[in-house]
């Protein structure tokens, strides 16, 4: 099957339920066509070409090409120094592989969750899969740029372990990956953008800051959505954030944190500071 074939054509109004198109672009194993497919469904969906169809199950792990090879956290190899140029490629390398998985965590939200939430979900978490697949296009071009590519480089194999913990659940998938994993995004990305403008890389320190700027807003989609969902319950954000992030998260909370980010986001202290290490 060709990328043409999976995707949805423009004459095609309301022939493809958004699901549908959802796992196929879940599917798609190469980078670039995935980046493409994604880019695609979510234009078809904004101009109502995607009819509001969930029949379509999710899978319960998307394709990945078959580099980079995946390793476990304790048995990923160091980085190098950040000013060689083997610790900048591992860098960027590093962060294009986040940006990866990325896409697929939005896909899968909109695609899992989107009958049960609804059509400004849908909408949300579609335009982050966009996002996410600016940003690893962007990554990739930055890798080629250093004599590099995505999948040159081992990589971390334990990003998609929240989807499957939280599948279920869409209140523990919105504690866990918009409200912990993207809002540690928001804590560590200044620090590496000091150290980019430091080394002189201008082209990198504007891909960290548009890619900062996006995440914030992706942080706040989520918040909005698990808080609104606690309220319709009759239950404290806060209070149902920390039993979740208890029960299903595996790391720990822990500073330095970017209170401005999280708070621009609405993710304030009362969330995290009470189970913070």
């Amino acid at each position: 099957m060709t990328l043409s074939d999976r995707l949805v054509p423009a004459s095609a109004c309301l022939v493809t339920g958004i699901s549908l198109a959802i796992r196929s672009a879940l599917l798609t194993p190469d980078p670039r066509a995935k980046v493409f497919a994604t880019r695609h469904l979510v234009r078809a969906w904004r101009k109502g070409q995607l009819a509001w169809d969930f029949s379509t199950s999710m899978p319960d792990q998307p394709a990945w090409p078959d580099r980079p090879e995946l390793l476990a956290p304790n048995q990923m190899p160091k980085r190098g120094k950040g000013g060689s140029e083997r610790g900048r490629i591992a860098l960027w390398h590093s962060l294009a592989h986040i940006e990866f998985v990325a896409i697929d965590l939005a896909l899968d939200m909109a695609g899992r969750f989107g009958e049960q939430m609804g059509e400004e979900f849908v909408d949300d978490f579609l335009s982050v899969a966009a996002d996410e697949a600016m940003h690893f296009a962007l990554l990739s071009r930055k890798l080629e740029s250093l004599d590099s590519h995505y999948g040159a480089l081992p990589a971390h194999a334990g990003l998609w372990e929240a989807a499957c913990e939280t599948r279920h659940d869409v209140r523990a998938r919105l504690a866990i990956v918009p409200m912990v994993l993207e809002a540690r995004g928001l804590d560590v990305t200044p620090s590496t953008l000091r150290r980019v403008e430091a080394q002189g890389d201008t082209q990198g320190a504007m891909i960290l800051k548009r890619i900062l700027d996006d995440e914030i807003r992706h942080v706040a989609f989520g918040t909005k959505h698990f808080i609104d969902s606690a309220r319709k319950a009759g239950e404290s954000p806060e209070s149902l954030w920390q039993t979740l992030v208890s029960r299903h998260f595996r790391g720990r909370i822990k500073p330095p944190f970017n209170d401005s980010a999280r708070i621009a986001a609405g993710l304030s202290r009362d969330y995290y500071a009470a189970i913070a290490s």
